[in-house]
């Protein structure tokens, strides 16, 4: 958490530098392999590129429309079709944002009141914690239990109180890597639906699963896609983190009003980006079968390398990340591991206990970004393995 900032206001005093950027200017400063920010190391396919080569060629370089490029949310509204069975309406139920960072943020702004509580799982993306509170809301937090990740839906019920507005889930899980499955999706809904709450869910990563386990968007459950805002990106999918294009879909109404935030934050952007997503999106299924096979086999080898080095670690169901126990190496404080392991051996993760509201909770923690070539993560395993005592 940051210092106190005499002219910040009062609802973001504590709220420093992102992690993930001090991380990464870490990495910068040392050469450190950097492991902490979830970024691959290799661009996306080449028929993408050439589509945003070719768009910027093509003259779409000024404003896109507000809502983003038609042929995008038609896009956008046929995957939905396509890989859960989702009828979502282009021109009036898909908004097209700066990455999925300014569709949660702009989700707050316009769904939150000042006071009003809204409930995350922790582990929880520090970005969900700046988002609530720019909105001026309170965080409510629902613990992941250690090391199943399961969730006591007695506790889901004691976060719900007069004052809750929604419920933000993020299903595959950053930091933990979990995928939650049809029973806990199905104990949130009926949550939702008891207290007449909306559900933000953050699917960015709903490619990236491994060992058969099927991602399960919450707008498929009964009841829920009148009550549910989706929201997911190109970055991770496809690799152009940098592209910075997401989309948020839900009814004409929960859009509109999250349209309504978002033109205040960038207005519009990613103009040719955004045409180019449309091929994308029109990918086989062989790349997103080879995208998460890929994935797997990188988590695999990586998993592998940290449990040599001594690590205790729970091989996840999803994501880019891994999170390690670094206690069997000795260590009990993963901020100060994280800080001195550059110079210790070269390599740079991120402490856990920054997703947490109880930092004891994730003192012991550490998240490792896999999403790199796997010579990389080789290299980046061999220099862990020179911690053991």
């Amino acid at each position: 958490m940051g210092e106190r900032n005499p002219y910040l206001v009062e609802r973001l005093q504590g709220f420093g530098t992102t992690i993930f950027a001090e991380m990464s200017e870490l990495a910068s400063r040392t050469g450190a392999i950097n492991l902490g920010q979830g970024f691959p190391d290799a661009d996306g396919p080449d028929a993408v590129l050439e589509a945003a080569v070719a768009a910027m060629r093509a003259g779409h370089n000024q404003y896109p429309p507000g809502l983003g490029v038609p042929a995008l949310r038609r896009a956008v509204a046929d995957h939905q079709r396509r890989f859960y069975g989702l009828e979502v309406d282009p021109d009036t139920e898909v908004l097209v944002t700066a990455g999925a960072s300014e569709a949660i943020a702009a989700a707050m702004l316009a769904l939150v009141e000042p006071g009003d509580e809204v409930v995350v799982f922790e582990p929880y993306f520090d970005h969900y914690a700046t988002s609530i509170a720019l909105a001026g809301g309170r965080r409510r937090v629902v613990r992941l239990q250690e090391p199943d990740l399961r969730f006591d839906v007695a506790d889901l019920e004691a976060a719900v109180g007069p004052n809750t507005r929604l419920i933000l889930l993020n299903s595959p899980h950053n930091p933990a890597g979990k995928v939650f499955d049809a029973n806990e999706l199905a104990a949130v809904a009926a949550v939702a639906v008891e207290h007449d709450l909306l559900v933000v869910t953050d699917e960015v990563y709903e490619h990236l699963v491994f060992d058969d386990v099927r991602h399960i968007p919450m707008a498929t459950l009964p009841g829920m896609a009148e009550r549910t805002l989706t929201i997911s990106s190109a970055g991770k999918s496809f690799g152009f983190t940098g592209w910075k294009v997401g989309w948020a879909m839900g009814s004409t109404d929960l859009v509109s009003a999250v349209v309504v935030a978002k033109q205040s934050l960038t207005y519009v952007s990613s103009g040719p980006f955004q045409h180019a997503l449309v091929v994308a999106l029109g990918l086989d299924d062989g790349y997103f079968a080879e995208l998460a096979a890929d994935l797997q086999a990188k988590r695999d080898l990586f998993c592998g390398g940290l449990t040599a080095a001594g690590f205790e670690v729970r091989p996840p169901s999803g994501t880019y990340y891994a999170t390690a126990d670094i206690r069997p190496l000795g260590f009990d404080d993963g901020i100060e591991f994280c800080l001195s392991l550059p110079e210790r051996c070269g390599v740079v993760g991120v402490p856990s206990t920054v997703f947490y509201d109880d930092e004891a909770a994730g003192r012991h923690l550490v998240r490792f970004a896999f999403c790199k070539h796997p010579d990389v993560l080789s290299e980046a395993a061999d220099r862990l393995a020179t911690l053991a005592p």
